[in-house]
């Protein structure tokens, strides 16, 4: 891994220096001093561009990976790779040019790398007229292996959410440098990347008294309605140094929950939340999407639907199926009545071919919601759970599809994984303690959140035969990250017996519960 401070020293030069002197205040910054969306329409005066958000990479494969910068005004994006960090001999490749259609962002696919190998690259920004370049950016990745290597990844999710911002007390979001220094091949972030309906302000008082201090930016002071106020959330995330720092140097697999728009929204759902002046969900999910998709290294090529839902074959060991549980779901109800839809019928389908036709040792499902916690939204439910005994009802019935078919097709080693509740948590489910019994035990791990209020825990729905096999959450609603409760969870994979080891881990690193899994043959 490089050296984290010579990532972000120059390519942060604008954003960097007043976020600094506003953490120092507790400021309220300018988008325009951040080189942020609102300044993307303008072409910014100066000798050279500047990436004013350093570099991120995600949906790696094999033989690369989708790297991701944005630049200051239209210019054009160039990526040098190399085995060696110092660069001595480097390949170029010329990618799209950074204009404000896209908010100044870009992303260019890296491919043709050999499996397994350390890659590092760093990104330019290179003027119209090909005379001039700015300071480079160095990130680096693992290509996925193709073998038996060993495999380590991390996954959680919520990020800045319940007013819980950048804090200078805190030194920012630290559980980033936490999930870095356990070198991992990849990040898999669950969900709610941003809280776009989670407006900070300069500071919080604490039922103790104390003060939090938030950074705070103009997209971060109302709920997101307009794109550039969506753009901006994701925008604010990459003003922290820790999180920089880990994206320039970690691979992410990206899903998306509901506070990337707003608080449990479903689609054809008309809001009645007097802070926003537009009630169509739909017109604000396009929005978020849109924003998404240009700050987030996401690749809507590898989607089945172009959009969020695919997977990734990591080694022989390990192949992620990424769910979006938001963009097809029927409304909120309170599920106890017919059939309901939670994934569709397409991505149910293709989830059950998908993990038939794997041939890695365990087969990770990445829900951005947990299967039997009770998730309530007013008197209906957000979740896929009712909270009611019985046979499964409302979207229960779709997920008790899903795993009838995989036990019926044999389907082994399935894992799942989400975040979603603010908590961490272990989850054996059994057909033995279940109102269904045609589907095969297996394991659900709950980690979460990032850097967001701490909840829970949440009432377990009987419905699949769920049992809390660990649980830590916080003492009251909304405990910020000052009081601990800031979760990740750690997937490690053994090359040679294949065992899987899960860690859940506090803000700090350390391991709070483990548990090692051996595959069935």
């Amino acid at each position: 891994m490089e050296n984290p401070r010579s990532l972000d020293r120059r390519s942060l030069l604008r954003a960097g220096a007043v976020g600094a002197a506003a953490l120092a205040g507790g400021l309220v910054v300018p988008s325009t001093a951040l080189a942020g969306p609102a300044a993307a329409p303008a072409l910014v005066r100066g000798d050279r561009p500047r990436l004013t958000h350093g570099v991120q990479c995600g949906d790696v494969t094999s033989d690369g990976a989708l790297v991701w910068t944005r630049a200051d005004r239209p210019s054009r994006m160039l990526v040098d790779v190399s085995f060696d960090p110092s660069f001595r001999v480097t390949r170029t490749y010329r990618g799209p040019l950074l204009t404000p259609d896209t908010d100044g962002t870009g992303k260019l696919r890296i491919n043709h790398l050999p499996p397994g190998r350390r890659v590092h690259y760093r990104v330019r920004a290179e003027d119209l007229d090909g005379r001039a370049c700015g300071e480079p950016v160095a990130g680096s990745f693992r290509t996925a292996p193709v073998g038996r290597d060993g495999v380590r990844f991390v996954w959680s999710g919520d990020i800045v959410g319940q007013g819980w911002g950048i804090n200078p007390d805190l030194g920012g979001m630290t559980i980033f440098s936490a999930m870095a220094a356990r070198q991992p091949d990849f990040f898999l972030c669950s969900g709610d990347t941003v809280y776009a309906d989670s407006p900070l302000a300069e500071t919080v008082t604490m039922p103790d008294g104390r003060r939090w201090r938030n950074l705070v930016t103009p997209e971060k002071s109302k709920v997101a309605e307009t794109l550039a106020e969506f753009r901006g959330q994701f925008a604010y995330n990459l003003l922290d140094e820790h999180y920089r720092r880990f994206a320039a140097s970690v691979p992410q697999i990206n899903q998306w929950d509901d506070h990337e728009v707003t608080n449990n929204w479903y689609p054809g759902e008309v809001l009645a939340d007097d802070r926003y002046t537009e009630k169509r969900v739909d017109v604000l999910a396009a929005r978020a999407f849109q924003a998404f998709h240009e700050w987030v290294p996401l690749d809507p090529k590898r989607a089945v639907d172009g959009r969020v839902y695919r997977s990734f074959p990591f080694g022989r060991h390990v192949e992620v199926f990424v769910l979006d549980m938001r963009t097809y779901r029927d409304a909120n109800s309170p599920g106890t009545a017919g059939p309901e839809r939670i994934l569709g019928e397409a991505q149910a389908r293709w989830l059950v071919d998908a993990l038939r036709r794997s041939h890695a040792t365990w087969k990770v499902i990445a829900a951005d919601l947990p299967l039997g916690l009770v998730v309530p939204d007013g008197t209906a439910q957000e979740g896929i759970a009712n909270g009611q005994p019985g046979a499964p009802a409302g979207r229960e019935a779709e997920i008790a599809w899903v795993l009838r078919e995989i036990a019926r097709r044999r389907v082994r080693n399935v894992v799942w994984l989400t975040a979603d509740v603010h908590y961490t948590a272990a989850h054996h489910y059994s057909p033995d303690r279940a109102a269904v019994r045609d589907f095969d035990p297996f394991w659900e791990f709950v980690s979460g959140p990032l850097h967001a209020g701490a909840f829970g825990p949440n009432k377990l729905d009987p419905t699949f035969g769920p049992e809390a096999v660990f649980v830590h959450a916080p003492p009251a609603a909304n405990t910020s990250p000052w009081d601990g409760f800031q979760h990740f969870g750690e997937v490690e994979v053994d090359g040679r017996s294949g065992d899987l080891t899960v860690h859940l881990r506090d803000a700090k690193g350390a391991s709070l519960w483990s548990k090692t899994l051996r595959p069935q043959r």
